[in-house]
């Protein structure tokens, strides 16, 4: 029986990270049901047809509207962006897309969902966030606690929806930020579903607390972040990975219920082995 085809959109840009380790993993897990290739989209320009199944954009360093790169790349993402869209509105056999961070950034301001703007303070570290109605029944999100935990890096955001936008499209608001009435900041959104077969979350699901472990607790990145955030910062990070139900649960969860979901839709022989 023939595998789906698998496209991992790089965004990294080159820089060292865990984003991509985390992702190949998850999908390495699913290696009976699953091939896939990567696609360097930010140094090459590359970007994969539509011969895929099921593609996964990744989070990335920079501005998500005006980011560094090969020439031309963000066209060629929304490019392709836009030809899957159109290729789920005309056929029967839909393409599944999940984006992560930078990613889901640049499709919010893509399709005109919401406005992309600059965080007061860079977020950094593991928050809990808080599922909308439609978000605890979301597949991905409804077997996690209200609120759940997320690993969440960022120095921008999606704010201010435009509602007409929403209706128009379709697109559904999933998961806010946490409310801080204390500040008269707007809460940020932190996943949209688009349609059944694509959606996107702001924070990192694919961040493992063993591997962020490991790599916060290296001499350099520990001083790096000590330096950037304080000493205080680096400790409740520490304390919030060694949680045993914090980022596990939405590591071991949101992707993976993604990939079920998709193998199950492609793959209707394959729904009783999931």
């Amino acid at each position: 029986m023939s595998k789906l085809k698998l496209a991992i959109l790089d965004l990294y840009n080159g820089i060292p990270n865990q984003g991509m380790r985390c992702i190949k993993t998850i999908v390495e897990s699913m290696a009976d049901r699953i091939e896939y290739d990567v696609f360097d989209v930010r140094q090459t320009g590359a970007t994969p047809d539509l011969t895929y199944d099921i593609y996964i954009s990744s989070g990335g360093p920079g501005h998500p509207i005006d980011g560094d790169g090969v020439e031309n790349w963000e066209a060629n993402w929304n490019g392709w962006l836009d030809t899957l869209y159109n290729h789920n509105k005309n056929n029967d056999r839909k393409k599944h897309v999940f984006f992560i961070c930078h990613s889901f950034q640049m499709a919010v301001h893509h399709f005109r969902l919401a406005t992309i703007t600059k965080r007061k303070g860079i977020s950094f570290g593991t928050f809990p966030m808080y599922p909308e109605a439609v978000g605890a029944q979301d597949p991905i999100f409804k077997n996690l606690e209200d609120p759940f935990w997320a690993a969440d890096f960022r120095r921008y955001q999606a704010v201010q929806p435009d509602e007409d936008r929403f209706r128009d499209l379709g697109a559904e608001i999933l998961v806010l930020e946490k409310d801080r009435p204390h500040v008269d900041l707007e809460r940020a959104i932190m996943a949209v579903r688009w349609t059944p077969e694509i959606v996107g979350v702001q924070f990192h699901p694919e961040a493992d607390p063993d591997g962020m472990l490991t790599h916060f607790s290296r001499p350099d990145i520990k001083q790096e972040v000590i330096t950037d955030h304080g000493r205080d910062k680096w400790l409740q990070m520490m304390e919030d990975l060694s949680h045993p139900e914090r980022i596990t649960l939405t590591h071991d969860h949101v992707i993976p219920t993604f990939l079920r979901q998709a193998i199950a839709e492609l793959s209707p022989q394959k729904v009783e082995q999931l």
